[in-house]
């Protein structure tokens, strides 16, 4: 991985491209090179879809190697969603590959003057980029399905669908699965409509011929693996909970502690929580010939994905994660397995963030364009989108647009990027996250859930605003950290309760590369990130205003337990005190 591929979309004729060496973004991968590249190639005041800004799509510094759970990809440029720099996560096969090909980056510029869109094919023996308009206006399974018959089954495909096209703040990026499906969704801030922006339909990456990435110190870094996997199969939540009911095993948890966001994040508990709780979601997928407990890259050892079968027995999605449960569900009163299920088929299809759409449909029920329970209106909410109505684009352009447009007060969203799955109210140390991340109202940022839900790494009482600075703090540095590793976010469940977990990923990482960082050079590596990106925000025009909740948060009183966010604006300004 010491090459970056950069593919100029807007020169004069064709689009060329040039491949460089690393230089002075070596060592760096994943989320800390695509922010690095955006925070001192794009000027932060541009427009997010014009010929400055830049798409940075980069595996992680273990992606490519024999290392379990590094299967991550990063997907960063100026957001269209929120204003600011953005780092999207993937699953899927897109980060292995790439590392195999050498890449530590893949990056498109400029913008082309023509309405043609193309299609990039990259493999060991160069790059070829055409032109196929024949892909216009498909949505992911159809252009994937398309593209196979020339590239074939052993093809990695990263591809936007209708909403990336008409360059809509909801879309997202698709990578293919271990089964070609385009399931696996750098979903967050827009990064889609980037991708749509510079005229790129497809990626198709073919790492054939390719060998797998070599550590600098073999024995070293098969015996850290060793100790990295045993670690996370021993832990209850990445050993147990994940791999028998995925990441919806929350869905029961946040509704018993009265944080699981109900009716637009009006109340804390849904009653019909327990029908399509991760228990019953994984019921239904034995029943019907599906599989609850699926990798979604080859290296994956905790396996929270999952394959869900219609009524019919046919394949209809991936198994829909807890925030897609919670958003196209709980959110809007809905309580059908199936009906969630279809939302998450459509939204991958047309290239969406399942959590900005089902906070947008949350926020649309509220104006009255449906009622909370109305799975059928809310089905039909998303067809919207694919087809481009202008109701359609409103409600693709995400919940703050949605919003606005339909003059509603109660809007989930901080940097105009909806909240997931965990009302603030409840669970106070993941507010603070939703208020500071530089990525705008996002969970993974700083998973404040683990001490302030599940009691892992510690406890901190989650209705009260006491240790949730420090908390939010520490994890938003972690977070960084592993993000640029490849690894998977759920990895912290296990190093946060075993330092032996979290000594052998660095182990892993030394041994990979001949160093000897230590625990203090993994967080420094996480706070020189998170500098970096807050720099550019800065440079965008944001200000402390911007690290703030809406202020209905402050002041509705959020049922079962009756609380407010607690945490001052003057706490907030601390976070980033390191």
């Amino acid at each position: 991985m010491d090459k970056i591929l950069r593919i100029k979309m807007g020169p004069q004729g064709a689009p060329s491209f040039v491949i460089e060496e690393i230089g002075k973004y070596a060592g760096l991968g994943g989320r800390a090179l695509t922010s690095a590249i955006v925070a001192a190639e794009v000027p932060p005041t541009c427009h997010p879809l014009s010929e400055d800004n830049k798409l940075v799509i980069a595996p992680g510094l273990l992606s490519g190697s024999a290392a379990s759970m590094s299967g991550r990809i990063s997907v960063g440029c100026k957001s269209p969603l929120t204003g600011g720099i953005k780092e999207a996560n993937a699953g899927g096969q897109g980060a292995q590959v790439l590392a195999r090909m050498g890449y530590a980056a893949i990056v498109l510029e400029g913008k082309p003057k023509t309405e043609d869109l193309y299609k990039i094919f990259i493999n060991k023996d160069g790059i070829q980029i055409d032109v196929d308009n024949s892909l216009k206006m498909k949505g992911n399974y159809d252009t994937v399905d398309q593209l196979k018959k020339q590239y074939g089954e052993k093809a990695t495909y990263v591809t936007i669908g209708q909403a990336g096209e008409m360059k809509l703040g909801a879309a997202s990026i698709a990578f293919t699965d271990v089964e070609l499906r385009p399931t696996r969704h750098a979903g967050r801030g827009g990064v889609g409509a980037v991708m749509g922006s510079k005229g790129v339909k497809a990626i198709i990456l073919d790492d054939s011929g390719m060998k797998m990435r070599s550590p600098k110190d073999p024995e070293k870094f098969k015996a850290a693996n060793k100790i990295f996997v045993e670690g996370l199969r021993k832990h209850p939540v990445t050993g147990q909970g994940l791999p028998a009911y995925g990441t919806n095993v929350l869905t029961n948890v946040l509704n018993e502690a009265g944080g699981f966001p109900t009716y637009n994040f009006k109340e804390g508990r849904f009653p019909g929580a327990s029908r399509i709780s991760g228990e019953a979601l994984a019921e239904t997928e034995k029943a019907r010939g599906g599989d609850p407990t699926h990798g979604c890259h080859r290296g994956c050892v905790i396996r929270c994905s999952g394959i869900y079968m219609d009524k019919d027995g046919q394949y209809l999605t991936k198994q829909p994660e807890y925030e897609t449960v919670w958003s196209h569900g709980g959110n809007c009163g809905i309580d059908d397995l199936d009906a969630i299920a279809m939302m998450d088929r459509l939204d991958d299809d047309y290239g969406l963030d399942t959590i900005e759409m089902g906070a947008t449909i949350g926020v649309a029920m509220e104006a009255g364009l449906a009622k909370f329970g109305d799975a059928a209106a809310a089905i039909n909410l998303v067809k919207e989108v694919g087809k481009g109505s202008p109701l359609g684009r409103i409600l693709g352009s995400g919940a703050g647009i949605t919003g606005k447009v339909f003059g509603v007060e109660r809007v989930p969203v901080v940097k105009n990027q909806a909240m997931p799955a965990y009302d603030p109210r409840a669970v106070q140390g993941i507010g603070v996250t939703y208020a500071t991340t530089t990525q705008g109202a996002d969970h993974t940022a700083g998973y404040a859930v683990t001490a302030n839900i599940l009691g892992v790494g510690g406890t901190v009482n989650p209705l009260k605003p006491e240790g949730q600075i420090e908390l939010s703090r520490n994890l938003q540095i972690a977070t960084a950290a592993i993000d640029s590793t490849g690894m998977c976010l759920f990895i912290a469940f296990a190093i946060l309760d075993q330092p032996e977990t979290f000594n052998a990923l660095v182990d892993m990482i030394n041994a990979f590369y001949g160093l000897n960082m230590t625990g203090d050079d993994v967080a420094e590596l996480g706070k020189k990130i998170l500098r970096m990106e807050r720099d550019f925000n800065q440079r965008a025009g944001f200000t402390q205003k911007d690290d703030r909740l809406p202020d209905y948060f402050k002041k509705e009183i959020f049922p079962p337990h009756n609380v407010v966010f607690e945490v001052t604006d003057e706490e907030l300004d601390k976070v980033y005190n390191f």
